[in-house]
């Protein structure tokens, strides 16, 4: 079985977590100034074409762009989330399933409390090529996909002892959800500044849950394991057949 070994330094994770909040910050400065609306109006109308506003490209595209998306919808990312929690339970890598359990939650939370605080609408300039409902800003998507695949990404490195498979998990993480978050510019549900905020937003709070939840989702686990073997079962003295010759 693999065995509790790589983690990110928590002062990488602080450090990382502090400039992706501090990008979050001031985008929602300038949001609440109104300082991207240009920015916003270009960036919905880059991908689109003619009077109607029709979305670039042939149909392929437009099709493998809400593919990527709902890598970030609620099904697929709390499926792969579920299952890599799992997956770390029957590693028996408790700490990691813990702390990406917490995570997830966590941040489902700070994102619900940020999108209420803004209330910002979504854009209504270009036609909108999937359902989306709710407040804009940020993005649900991009927060809460940047939070799942990060997460994640961090939990399985700590079985690599090589350094060039976890910076290729890492990675592929960051690159993932970044297609996530730009596809709901793409499909005209989003303000691009909706997705930058919510990238980093989500992203910040993967690196800081890493850092300040670990030592807690450590002592659950730990909880956990003492629990299990208090459970495991002792001998069981079986009786054996009556002696006929016993008296009765």
């Amino acid at each position: 079985m693999p065995t509790h070994g790589w983690r990110i330094s928590p002062t990488h994770a602080l450090v990382a977590a502090a400039l992706c909040w501090a990008g979050f910050g001031v985008i929602v400065w300038a949001v609440e100034a109104g300082r991207t609306a240009a920015v916003d109006s270009a960036g919905l109308l880059l991908w689109r074409r003619g009077a109607e506003l029709t979305p670039a490209g042939p149909p392929w595209v437009l099709e493998g762009v809400r593919d990527m998306t709902a890598l970030g919808g609620v099904l697929l990312r709390n499926l792969f989330a579920m299952g890599a929690i799992v997956a770390l339970l029957f590693l028996r890598l408790r700490r990691e399933a813990v702390l990406l359990a917490a995570t997830i939650g966590g941040g489902w939370i700070v994102n619900s409390l940020v999108k209420l605080t803004v209330g910002r609408p979504r854009p209504m300039i270009v036609p909108h090529l999937t359902e989306a409902g709710g407040q804009s800003f940020p993005s649900g998507h991009s927060f809460n996909a940047a939070v799942v695949y990060i997460a994640m990404a961090l939990a399985f490195a700590a079985m690599s002892p090589r350094r060039s498979v976890r910076w290729t998990l890492v990675a592929s993480a960051l690159l993932l959800t970044l297609m996530i978050a730009f596809s709901r510019v793409w499909l005209g549900v989003h303000f691009p500044s909706d997705v930058v905020a919510g990238w980093l937003g989500g992203a910040g709070w993967a690196f800081l849950a890493s850092a300040l939840l670990h030592r807690p989702a450590k002592a659950v686990a730990e909880q956990a394991d003492a629990a299990l073997e208090g459970m495991t079962p002792g001998d069981v003295q079986q009786k054996g057949p009556a002696d006929p010759g016993e008296a009765s």
